[in-house]
């Protein structure tokens, strides 16, 4: 039986599965990023909490462990959804992302997904792109990958409540969907983040408005109950934090919602009580607890983390005569996807189809490493070498650059040591590259005077990231002390910001490095989007490799950075 861990709400006043009850199984997920094969090292692993309070490390994900797990799941359950929270695709490795994410759909058709909300990386190639994932055809540019058949696009509805075209002001796809079967009515309604639009790029986004989440939501429960829907699902790719990462922990306890916080406490606090239940994304974290509705009553809100680590199942007790959902019976545990079952051979197969045309480019090798290079921390070892690999590159195009900024979301998986593909251990191949950076962003030039640089360096801690710190990577010679005991932009000790050992001087200009994303001002780095003198220089993951093929080999591989930097202070 695999791990799990949950809530249970049920109560011995009525007999769920009797004439009058009927219990529906909701599985979900989110986050899955297109991972189909397991993923590694860190990002392939679940802390799972022990009776002693110590952590117990399990390996987790893979789309054919994914599959014969909720095929298993399912099994004796006659009533059975299975809904997702947003970012299924984007940011993907490669095996998914070389073909604009075609194989991920092909997988999650497979899995009988029935519904799932848009997430913020759904918009990574903007709508158009979005609608083909949708109502499939051939990709504009890069034709058809499969010479047999076109893509026939997503089996089940992309969820877009929120999102709509400024022109019509109408939701740029479905708002909400309804699951039947015997009578049995449950709705679900999708919406992405309404700050999708300061993580995305902007031509991701152009021509779309992000509305309001509760508001959206609160709009349509409305809606649903005209059709005469009352049991109703909230799918919100935004999310929040329990105080342990430990998959298992009770957020529970002490209190209701006590062990929760981020931006879903306050979104599951206003959204309607109409609405039964929460699966939400976006933090890729995991949880299965209850915060209050505006009512007061208990409500279950559930994440489960991300990359097809875990799953979740949640009974919702259906109450035939009333057509809503007896609140007081939901129940909801998250599972592991362990590796400890037999693997699905049709998501075997459909690897197997994706690998063979993505080989001869994944194979490749790049570079050598030393040992793990991981993506942890407010300063992390690949932060530094990435942001190090991109001031390299400003310097071959522009002599005069002095610096270079990365952001921590743009780093999507460590590099590991170990061999992943048989290429032997500290090889690092294009696709694992890939895998950390998959954006195709470029690698541009601008100028800044030092006053802005500290001001982004402010805005890490600040404004839209105060609530949520996002700690930009920095290349050799910028450092700096992050104070955490003090709040807001004095986090970042104005005094102590220094290139080469020299303070930053307010009133000189610096030359720049960032990727384009940061250069338009994305998570909410404005100052950033202000510089002058622009230069788009070339791809970024070029440059990433160039640096690594240029500074490594088989006798002297890339030593793991020391992240030494920024000076935490705690």
């Amino acid at each position: 039986m695999p791990a799990s861990a949950g809530q249970d709400r049920s109560t011995p006043h009525h007999h769920p599965g009797s004439g009058r009850y009927q219990d529906v199984q909701l599985l979900s997920f989110n986050d899955l990023h297109g991972n189909l094969e397991p993923p590694t090292g860190s990002s392939g692993r679940v802390a799972e909490l022990q009776a002693d309070g110590t952590t117990k490390s399990i390996d987790a994900g893979g789309v054919e462990y994914l599959a014969t797990h909720l095929r298993e799941a399912r099994k004796g359950n006659k009533y059975s959804i299975t809904a997702a929270a947003g970012d299924m695709v984007g940011a993907s490795p490669l095996i998914s992302g070389l073909f604009h994410d075609e194989p991920t759909i092909d997988a999650l058709n497979k899995l009988d997904l029935d519904v799932t909300s848009v997430g913020n990386h759904e918009f990574d190639e903007g709508a158009k792109e979005l609608a083909r994932l949708q109502n499939g055809g051939c990709h504009p540019t890069d034709g058809c990958y499969d010479k047999k058949a076109k893509f026939r696009g997503a089996d089940f509805p992309y969820l877009a409540a929120n999102v709509t075209d400024e022109k019509t002001g109408k939701p740029i796809l479905k708002p909400y969907w309804v699951w039947k079967k015997n009578g049995v009515k449950v709705g679900f309604i999708g919406v992405t983040l309404e700050g999708t639009p300061n993580i995305v790029s902007a031509d991701g986004v152009k021509g779309l408005k992000f509305g309001d989440e509760v508001e959206t939501i609160n709009k349509y429960a409305k809606v649903l109950q005209r059709q005469g829907v009352k049991s109703i699902v909230a799918l919100i790719h935004e999310g929040g934090a329990p105080a342990s990462t430990a998959y298992n922990y009770d957020c529970d306890s002490p209190g209701v919602g006590d062990g929760i916080s981020g931006p879903i406490v306050d979104i599951a606090k206003n959204v309607t009580p109409a609405v039964d239940a929460l699966v939400t994304g976006h933090t890729h974290q995991a949880y299965a607890c209850t915060i209050p509705d505006p009512s007061g009553n208990p409500r279950m809100v559930t994440s489960a983390s991300s990359f097809g680590r875990l799953y979740t199942d949640t009974t919702l007790t259906y109450d035939r005569w009333t057509g809503d959902i007896a609140r007081t019976a939901v129940k909801s545990a998250n599972h592991v996807v362990t590796r400890d079952v037999a693997k699905a051979t049709d998501m075997t197969s459909l690897i197997s189809k994706w690998k063979t045309l993505s080989a001869p480019i994944a194979s490749r090798p790049i570079g050598y490493i030393a040992g793990e290079i991981g993506n942890a921390g407010n300063e992390s070892p690949l932060g530094d070498m990435i942001a190090d690999a991109q001031l390299a590159y400003a310097k071959s195009v522009d002599p005069e650059a002095d610096l270079a900024v990365m952001n921590p979301g743009g780093i999507r998986a460590g590099l590991t040591y170990a061999a992943s593909g048989g290429e032997g251990d500290g090889v690092v191949t294009y696709g694992e590259a890939y895998t950390v950076q998959p954006f195709a962003n470029t690698v541009n030039l601008v100028n800044l005077t030092g006053a802005q640089v500290i001001t982004a360096l402010q805005q890490q801690v600040s404004g839209a990231n105060g609530a949520a710190p996002k700690i930009l990577q920095i290349s050799k010679g910028l450092t700096y002390t992050l104070d955490l005991t003090k709040s807001g932009a004095d986090r970042v000790v104005t005094g102590s910001v220094k290139l080469n050992g020299t303070a930053i001087d307010p009133t000189a200009t610096y030359r720049v490095a960032m990727n384009s994303f940061l250069a338009g001002g994305g998570d909410g780095f404005t100052e950033l989007g202000k510089g002058g003198d622009v230069l788009v220089g070339g791809d970024d993951l070029a440059a990433f490799e160039s640096y690594l093929t240029a500074n490594s080999s088989a006798t002297a591989p890339y030593p793991v950075p020391t992240a030494d930097r920024i000076t935490v202070v705690q």
